[in-house]
């Protein structure tokens, strides 16, 4: 693995060689990842991985056409190759009037906010295996609990660069780790599985592998038994595990790419109340130790916080320079991007406010509804905003949790959905993507 100001400099160096070789503009992106994960079941060692892979990604343009090509090899030669092989491709690229780099005026010119999102730390697989039996031990340990289908537990390092012919030369790194358990309650037709995970920038972060583990068997034994539930109109409550998947949908309606093919359910709402009054859905890429946070975007411009939903309303749409061409507005900073092929948009720390409401107070009032713990399936329309998932949770009566439910499908059309949410107070920030508890009303379930 490179340090960050080696990549910065490779990166660097290849772009002039692009230029030298007749690329009218280019930006080269190297990623490096390292990786160690340990899998414990039944109390004994399953399997112990080790990874380590860096790549570097060329994308140069003649023109108005373009081409994007990558090399796991860093040598010398290889990328002299890499150009000459990028530059022939381009050459026989369609052209794309909207295709270029970020505007130069835009891009990162101060010392990148310090993120904090490196601890420097290597725990070593021994201390892993720990954490992993840990995990399981404690979930095993919960009664009810039948079976393991085993713990890990992780650890890795990431390292970035980014340079453009424009003059946008930057790095940074990150760590990341892990630790999940995934246990069966109950005997033969009975059974049930469920599992819990959590992750954090900072080993020092991460919650107590009992703690996950015992999250884990609970949860599977809370499914035990589980019935079908009549078919009706009733609110439905998503736990935060699911929650965040609701923001998933608005953030695809609202990337550059969809607003500009005209695939959006949000296409004719920028500025419209699309939430109901008093809501707030912000991304923050500037978050200390968030698992997203980045301090410039996929094509060298300055990241920043940003409401993308203010008091309920659609504020703007998710723009990488392409897509801004093509709307004829300017980029967001929100432009993702791998090692092949242009950037697209998203977003990096995403979180719905926190409501007023415990989640005991947000179900108070249900004679009768669904609370979705799990959703199956991936029935979303991102033109219509009809939404249709399988859906396992419990049943809420009188204003309380009652027994599990299995086998229902949830359906709505997002629009209708999105104004009557109502979030409840326990956000946290565990993920790049949060949201609290919520409640949705007058929600069609189908069951039994």
């Amino acid at each position: 693995m490179l340090t960050i100001a080696d990549a910065q400099a490779r990166t660097q160096d290849l772009v002039a060689a692009a230029r030298r070789a007749g690329a009218d503009a280019a930006d080269a992106l190297y990623l490096c990842t390292e990786s160690t994960a340990v899998s414990v079941r039944l109390g004994a060692l399953e399997e112990v991985e080790r990874s380590e892979g860096e790549t570097i990604g060329l994308r140069l343009f003649v023109g108005q056409r373009s081409a994007s090509v990558s090399s796991s090899d860093l040598g010398g030669a290889a990328l002299a190759g890499l150009v000459e092989r990028g530059l022939a491709m381009a050459r026989e690229a369609p052209e794309d009037r909207f295709a270029g780099l970020a505007p130069e005026d835009r891009l990162l010119r101060a010392t990148p906010p310090a993120l904090d999102g490196d601890d420097q730390q290597a725990p070593a697989p021994e201390r892993l295996r720990g954490r992993a039996l840990e995990a399981e031990a404690a979930a095993r340990a919960v009664a009810g609990v039948t079976k393991s289908e085993g713990a890990s537990a992780s650890a890795g390092r990431t390292t970035l660069a980014l340079a453009t012919s424009t003059g946008f030369n930057g790095g940074y790194s990150t760590s990341g780790y892990g630790t999940h358990a995934s246990v069966i309650a109950g005997e033969g037709a009975r059974m049930q599985r469920d599992m819990a995970y959590r992750a954090a920038r900072h080993f020092a972060d991460l919650e107590a592998a009992e703690a996950i583990g015992a999250r884990a068997g609970a949860r599977a034994v809370a499914r035990l038994d589980p019935v079908k539930i009549a078919s009706g109109t009733m609110p439905v409550v998503f736990d935060r595990r699911v929650g965040p998947g609701l923001l998933a949908s608005l953030i695809g309606a609202i990337t550059g790419g969809a607003v500009a093919r005209r695939t959006s359910f949000l296409l004719d709402r920028l500025g419209e109340q699309v939430f109901a009054p008093g809501i707030v859905i912000r991304d923050d890429p500037l978050r200390p130790r968030g698992l997203g946070s980045r301090p410039f975007d996929g094509e060298g411009l300055a990241t920043a916080p940003r409401d993308i939903v203010a008091d309920g309303k659609l504020t703007g749409w998710l723009l990488d320079s392409a897509s801004a061409r093509q709307l004829g507005l300017e980029p967001t900073g929100h432009a993702t991007r791998g090692i092949g092929g242009p950037p697209g948009a998203g977003t990096s720390n995403l979180h719905m406010a926190a409501g007023a409401l415990s989640p005991e107070a947000l179900i108070a009032d249900i004679k009768r509804g669904l609370w979705v713990t799990e959703l199956i399936g991936h029935g979303v329309n991102p033109v219509t905003g009809d939404y249709s998932r399988g859906a396992v949770g419990f049943l809420i009566e009188d204003g309380a949790l009652a027994g599990p439910v299995a086998e229902v499908t949830i359906a709505g059309n997002l629009r209708d959905m999105f104004r009557a949410l109502t979030p409840a107070n326990d956000l946290e920030f565990e993920r790049a993507t949060e949201a609290p508890t919520i409640r949705i009303e007058g929600m069609t379930v189908a069951g039994a």
